[in-house]
């Protein structure tokens, strides 16, 4: 359970794929966490709750191997904090556009020597490892995502690779259609080509690239630019899409027979 081999994966370029968690209750959890990701990636951005909601999840997916993902709301160091100890094993952090704001995700991730992070790691208690143990080697566990969100962002992408503790640049082709100038058209062919690029411009360092993909269409596309750190899809989408497409064909079935 401790420590999860994620950063380890991540830093020998082995391909490391996860997925979304759709609701904060432990039997939703459970049953994506039985899916076998690498990583499972728990939004705080965007849901309507914090880590406060999360309870026991991340302890339980560090228990079957899985490493949670918590993508926190800011680059702001109790957001950050706070995830961690709740038990993250990677914190994702948005909207990340300068060197300078890479460099302060890193110091608010990581205990001193390496950052200035406050230590108390609570999920140790629900998960019964050594406290101290824990503190004293988490800097060798953490894994820093940075989301690369804008034009701006990509344009300093080679520096924001060279900042150290960072582990993963992650695209997020969404808020990025937006800043090119295409908002919600993520498969533009601005965003296509910022998104070829990236994996280029990082090859030959020690940063993976990453990235969100829909379906598996979608995501053997990105992998084949090079992506190595990826998100595939979101069990809930999936799960309403088959129930309406059998809702549909009982119902045509039903009225063909009449």
């Amino acid at each position: 359970m401790y420590p999860n081999p994620l950063k380890q994966k991540i830093h020998s370029g082995d391909l490391v794929l996860g997925t979304f968690l759709p609701g904060f209750t432990p039997h939703i959890a459970g049953v994506i966490i039985a899916t076998n990701p690498e990583f499972l990636w728990i939004d705080t951005e965007h849901a309507p709750y914090g880590v406060e909601a999360l309870d026991v999840i991340p302890v339980m997916a560090r228990n079957k191997g899985v490493a949670p993902m918590i993508r926190v709301a800011w680059n702001d160091p109790t957001l950050i904090k706070k995830a961690y100890d709740a038990g993250a094993v990677a914190v994702m952090v948005p909207q990340v556009d300068t060197a300078e704001d890479a460099a302060r995700a890193v110091h608010y991730a990581k205990y001193p020597p390496e950052g200035n992070r406050g230590l108390t790691p609570s999920w140790t208690r629900v998960a019964g490892e050594d406290f101290g143990h824990v503190i004293r080697t988490a800097n060798e566990e953490t894994v820093v995502v940075l989301q690369v969100e804008s034009r701006q962002a990509f344009d300093n992408l080679e520096d924001m690779a060279k900042v150290p503790g960072v582990d993963v640049l992650f695209v997020g082709p969404l808020d990025l259609s937006a800043s090119v100038g295409t908002i919600t058209e993520t498969n533009s062919e601005e965003v296509r080509e910022i998104m070829k690029e990236v994996p280029r411009m990082l090859s030959g360092t020690p940063v993976s690239p990453g990235t969100t993909c829909a379906d598996v269409a979608d995501a053997q596309e990105k992998i084949g630019w090079g992506y190595r750190y990826v998100s595939v899809g979101n069990a809930l989408n999936a799960g309403a899409q088959l129930v309406k497409t059998a809702l549909e064909t009982v119902r045509d079935g039903a009225s063909d027979g009449r």
